[in-house]
């Protein structure tokens, strides 16, 4: 069915535009890896609507994504940071982005990108699932175990492997499009 998109994406705006434009879809550009990685950080125990809303809140607030700057960021920029209700003020992920941005430039400098430590846990291609019902699609995978004990080993935060299945959903490492949804067929024809 053409117009037929996955449940969680029906219900509103901006899950409807945040799936048909960028859910699943493959990235190898290591800012916009960087920026999942922010914003994966902060949805833990929270609805991805929530993080998809405030977005270019935290786009302001965090330098653009930018790795470089946010590593620098101080505890004067915790403090601002906490004061800032247009994001998550939660300490404990703002410090873990700052450390995520330190550990994220050390694999930039030891793999040569991001990208290809990242899509090393799924052999440099996308898994393609097929599932029927949304209630299939699972919350973690063998890949997931293995990039949240490898990311952990190399410091970073926030990097469960249910943060780590949701990050390879976003990124395109996963297409997790129920079978039935257009964007299935869409992805998968783009590889």
């Amino acid at each position: 069915m053409e117009n037929y998109r996955c449940p969680w994406a029906q219900n509103n705006e901006w899950n409807r535009h945040y799936h048909d434009t960028e859910w699943g879809v493959p990235l190898h550009d290591d800012k916009n890896l960087f920026e999942f990685l922010v914003l994966d950080t902060f949805q833990a125990g929270l609805s991805w609507l929530t993080i998809l809303k405030k977005r270019e809140n935290f786009r302001l607030a965090f330098a653009d994504f930018d790795a470089h700057r946010i590593a620098v960021f101080s505890e004067d920029d915790v403090f601002r940071l906490m004061q800032n209700d247009g994001i998550i003020r939660n300490q404990l992920k703002i410090k873990a982005t700052i450390t995520n941005a330190k550990a994220f430039l050390e694999v930039q400098k030891k793999y040569g990108s991001f990208d290809a430590y990242i899509w090393q846990f799924t052999d440099n291609k996308v898994i393609i699932n097929h599932w029927k019902e949304q209630s299939q699609v699972p919350a973690s995978s063998k890949e997931s175990d293995a990039m949240s004990k490898s990311m952990k080993k190399h410091g970073f935060k926030f990097v469960g492997t249910t943060i780590c299945y949701a990050f390879m959903q976003a990124a395109g490492m996963i297409n997790d499009h129920v079978s039935d949804c257009f964007r299935f067929n869409e992805i998968i024809r783009k590889q």
